[in-house]
């Protein structure tokens, strides 16, 4: 493993970290909603719904997924930033049940007053995920940036009828989450000096850890529909399942698995902006039951950034789902879906 080159803290040259700098979903909508859409019969999924990825058919059993993300400095430490980033943008691949196969790198940094050496150590954690993810990096694009900035546009493979969407969800489905919330919270916490590294590290290996059994678990026991948690939170990414599969979803916030330490940092108003940004969008969409507490209210709106997959599946699959991925501990039921009312999160 590469060591951290000098004492720069990458987290002090960010506006905002990770996934909580995604643009706000409700605004991205109205900047998408004067583009045309394709008329080429082979775009399987383009931006309509939302999805995790596009999917573009090659053959009757051959089809494309085409994803990219990047984003600022999650953590100070520039190989671990590398593999988060890494893992975050791969994640997307997986969410459709695809196999990802490529990678281009995409990185802004301040080469000028910083070097080489830190942009080095980010693209050698980048090139460890991919590598255990069986991606091939090759090739890329690199600007100067006073902020510094890393992902991948990353390209996988999938049958064209083996496709999960977010927009198969069914009533009666339960639904699965297979990381736990947080990160946001904590890593803004670290940038403030509130916690120390010993207890950041759980994120930072959930963060690193690929989504890639969780997509095996899924497409084995007939998953209906998925999408990835980052950056729009649990309740977010719990919508765009909602409107695009025309359902409701409930969920269980005693169930949903949190990371130690989260409800006491709410407590302390320790929050990502992303994450505040979220709260007021969710206002749409979300019902949160009278007695759910504000602190967890707030941490599933948090601003995930590679997080787990939410798993829409029958009752049956979402069972041996659970006892195939056990030991990772991580893997929890937390809420059901619902015939209606269409595009609302129930939070009880």
């Amino acid at each position: 493993m590469i060591e951290s080159p000098g004492r720069v803290r990458l987290t002090s040259l960010a506006a905002c970290a990770g996934c909580a700098a995604k643009v706000p979903a409700s605004l991205l909508a109205s900047a998408l909603s004067a583009l045309p859409t394709s008329s080429d019969p082979n775009v399987l999924l383009g931006i309509a719904t939302s999805d995790d990825a596009g999917i573009y058919r090659i053959s009757d059993d051959l089809a494309l997924v085409q994803t990219v993300d990047f984003f600022t400095p999650i953590v100070d430490d520039p190989y671990e930033f590398g593999r988060i980033a890494a893992a975050n943008a791969i994640s997307d691949v997986y969410a459709m049940g695809g196999t990802p196969r490529t990678a281009l790198n995409i990185a802004a940094f301040p080469v000028e007053t910083l070097g080489t050496e830190i942009l080095s150590a980010i693209l050698a954690g980048g090139a460890a995920v991919a590598a255990a993810a069986g991606v091939s990096i090759i090739g890329g694009h690199t600007i100067k940036s006073d902020e510094p900035k890393y992902g991948m546009a990353v390209t996988g493979t999938i049958s064209p009828k083996a496709v999960v969407t977010n927009g198969g969800a069914r009533p009666g489905d339960l639904l699965l989450l297979s990381k736990p919330i947080g990160t946001g919270i904590l890593t803004t916490a670290r940038r403030n000096d509130l916690i120390d590294e010993a207890a950041l590290s759980p994120a930072i290996a959930s963060m690193t850890r690929l989504n890639d059994r969780a997509a095996s678990a899924m497409l084995a026991h007939g998953a209906h529909a998925a999408t990835d948690v980052t950056g729009f939170g649990l309740a977010g990414h719990a919508g765009e399942i909602a409107r695009a599969s025309n359902v409701a979803l409930a969920i269980d916030a005693g169930a949903v698995p949190l990371f130690s330490g989260v409800l006491e940092l709410i407590a302390r108003d320790v929050l990502p902006g992303g994450t505040r940004t979220n709260l007021d969008d969710h206002a749409r969409f979300v019902r949160w039951s009278d007695d759910v507490p504000h602190a967890l209210q707030v941490a599933i709106s948090d601003a995930q950034t590679s997080g787990g997959l939410l798993i829409a599946v029958a009752p049956e699959g979402a069972h041996r789902i659970l006892a195939e991925l056990a030991d990772l501990g991580t893997v929890r039921i937390v809420g059901e879906v619902l015939a209606g009312p269409a595009g609302t999160v129930f939070v009880r």
